[in-house]
């Protein structure tokens, strides 16, 4: 169904053949002789043990077939392999973010979409980015797959060439929603491709992200989610600045999140409990996290709230 979907399903597909009647001809053959020598030698018939003396020419043979099927593997695999990393010059840059549990694609100028559109026939370089864990993009029908690893960069390319829809998936286990984490790559022509992209609105990006590296240095965000969704602490997005109900010492109060509560939070973490989560989760984090990244870290929580 997807055999030309992309400049790399031939490849991919004709070395994934190759190794599968490889596998299954040593299958056969294997279970083949296994069968062969239990009925031959079988303990019923007393056929006495004799001494074999070895055979040069047999083991010449079963080690040098065994090493021209792998190079033969591997051959296949590497010419399919190359092309994917060596992208043309003039291909068309998108950025995807990975986050959980989500991708967005970054166009030219600093449009946003949730959905991938790409132009039929013409080269698609995506640069990969991840906001906060190890995530994995994944085009089963373009047969690309590539790590999205935090504060590493990494691309993947591909030529659209058939129009359609197709899913895109997150290939590494980057949480308890990590199965929701997919969307679609839509291939349409040239001239739909461009007017989608001239109707698409410019998103404010968030400038200072030194606040979030450093969150993503610590691992805040396995237990901190950017887009809303309840992890196993509150989620960042839209929390600067509110009012939040807490839990001291037993006692239900409402507190402001600024940037003290924030400090409080991060050194004392036990001290003000948020409503609907528990005690005892998150670690106190000391001298570990400097007052000037605590700083930085309010100050990118704050420009998320940004219009």
């Amino acid at each position: 169904m997807f055999s030309n979907a992309s400049n790399f399903t031939q490849g991919v597909d004709m070395a994934f053949l190759i190794i599968l009647a490889i596998s299954f001809f040593f299958l056969i053959g294997i279970t083949a002789m296994m069968i062969y020598f239990i009925i031959k030698y079988n303990r019923k018939k007393n056929i006495p043990a004799v001494q074999i003396k070895d055979n040069s020419w047999v083991e010449f043979t079963w080690t040098t077939i065994p090493l021209i099927l792998v190079l033969l593997m591997f051959y296949y695999g590497y010419v399919a392999y190359l092309p994917m990393k060596t992208p043309p010059k003039d291909a068309m840059q998108i950025t995807v973010i990975g986050k959980m549990w989500k991708w967005t694609f970054e166009y030219k100028g600093g449009k946003q979409s949730d959905t991938l559109y790409v132009p039929l026939n013409k080269a698609v370089k995506l640069n990969l980015v991840s906001e906060d864990v190890l995530h994995g993009f994944y085009v089963p029908a373009f047969r690309i797959k590539d790590d999205v690893v935090p504060g590493k960069a990494n691309y993947s390319w591909f030529i659209a060439q058939q129009p359609g829809e197709y899913e895109i998936l997150c290939s590494s286990y980057c949480g308890i929603m990590h199965s929701y984490m997919g969307t679609n790559v839509r291939v349409v022509s040239e001239p739909v491709f461009n007017n989608w992209l001239a109707r698409l609105p410019v998103k404010k990006v968030v400038k200072d992200n030194a606040g979030l590296a450093i969150m993503q240095k610590n691992g805040c965000l396995a237990c901190h989610s950017l887009d809303g969704t309840k992890i196993l602490g509150p989620s960042f997005k839209g929390l600067y600045g509110t009012k939040i109900n807490v839990m001291t010492n037993g006692v239900a109060r409402k507190v402001v999140v600024d940037d003290e509560y924030i400090k409080t939070s991060i050194l004392e973490p036990n001290k003000d409990i948020a409503a609907g989560f528990n005690a005892g989760i998150m670690k106190a984090y000391g001298t570990k996290i400097k007052p000037n990244d605590i700083q930085k870290i309010s100050n990118y929580l704050k420009s998320m709230n940004a219009k």
